[in-house]
């Protein structure tokens, strides 16, 4: 089977998170600066069977999109662009990175450690990921 990969995007840097090859579990992958997010997304769906890619969609509480969605259109467009034949969704992201905070806590990381953006960012894709999954899973 091949894995689904999730985006966190950001302006400076975006968290990726993927699933084992039998979609069973998401986990934290890495955080790229976003300038070259695309570079790496090439070279590990080279490298790895994806099967699909999903984005965090930034929402408001209103349901409408957030300001940073202006910088995912095109992202999504060039990356469908260079992987034509790659499914590529979106994903609710509202309430990630207060859940992704709380999950540090929660797992007792030091007060430095949870101040570190890149691993919010990371941990935010992987439940970006997860929520999918557990999408998937009820239909």
């Amino acid at each position: 089977m091949s894995r689904i990969l999730a985006i966190d995007y950001g302006k400076k840097r975006t968290g990726i998170a993927v699933t084992d090859p039998l979609r069973i579990i998401a986990s934290g992958l890495t955080t790229v600066p976003t300038h070259q997010l695309m570079d790496f997304l090439l070279k590990y769906v080279q490298q790895e069977q994806v099967e699909r890619i999903i984005i965090g969609h930034p929402k408001q509480m209103n349901n409408e999109d957030s300001e940073n969605m202006k910088n995912i259109i095109p992202f999504m467009n060039l990356l469908k662009k260079k992987l034509p034949d790659m499914p590529v969704e979106l994903v609710d992201e509202r309430f990630t990175s207060v859940m992704a905070h709380q999950a540090m806590l929660a797992g007792g990381l030091k007060k430095k450690d949870r101040q570190n953006k890149a691993l919010v960012d990371e941990i935010s894709a992987t439940i970006i990921l997860q929520s999918y999954m557990e999408s998937k899973k009820q239909l």
